[in-house]
């Protein structure tokens, strides 16, 4: 799951983005409204933190933006306003939560999964099936030959996003972007690390195929 965290204030932006890493999440931060808003235009995440007192373009601002555009991701809000009247106006301009400054990084863990699960469950997210391969988005689990596969977080993002794209040749940038966040270090080969344990955990993968100079592709069935 990758989150867009917006958010000017270093010191809690810097809690909460170690907080939602360990909780096994991919997380982008950025600190202003129009960065957030060009991001949210070109890229796709699964949900959106957002402070409100944002520079450069106010968080309810670029959240009417963004709804007017129907780009519907999920988001959760973050603010030091707690009156009544700011809640029901960020809710009006299309939040789906709201939270509270200060608050405690497990009420922040536990309201990012109950938000992904609400929306997973409205947007009937399906299992997904090749071969003797079943993967459940929802439960986030992976069976082959109707036995359980134990897959890391990063290994299941990327089997989920090949086989979201049969047939499809996935560069190594999208399939490194889907795992990792824009200020991790990430290790030239991690790639071909993750793609070496998934076809052995996978019985060889043999369906998952190397495009040289470009990325890998699952065979459309």
């Amino acid at each position: 799951m990758r989150i867009l965290l917006v958010e000017d204030d270093e010191l809690l932006g810097d809690g909460a983005r170690a907080g939602l890493s360990q909780e096994g999440y991919t997380v982008d931060w950025l600190k202003d409204g129009l960065s957030a808003e060009q991001a949210l235009r070109t890229e796709k995440f699964d949900i959106v933190v957002l402070d409100l007192g944002l520079p450069r373009l106010p968080g309810l601002e670029l959240l009417k933006r963004i709804r007017s555009r129907s780009i519907d991701v999920p988001v959760l809000i973050l603010t030091a306003r707690e009156t009544i009247e700011d809640r029901v106006k960020g809710l009006d301009c299309g939040a789906d939560d709201y939270l509270t400054k200060p608050f405690d990084l497990d009420e922040l863990s536990a309201r990012v999964r109950a938000l992904l699960r609400r929306v997973g469950g409205a947007r009937g997210e399906p299992q997904l099936t090749y071969a003797n391969i079943i993967l459940d988005p929802a439960s986030h689990a992976v069976e082959m030959d109707k036995e359980p596969v134990n897959l890391s977080r990063r290994e299941f993002a990327l089997l989920q996003k090949l086989l979201e794209h049969p047939g499809r040749v996935l560069s190594r940038e999208v399939l490194t972007q889907c795992l990792y966040g824009w200020e991790e270090d990430v290790d030239s080969n991690a790639l071909e690390v993750h793609i070496h344990n998934l076809r052995k955990k996978l019985g060889g993968g043999k369906f998952i195929r190397t495009i040289r100079g470009i990325g890998y592709m699952v065979e459309k069935q």
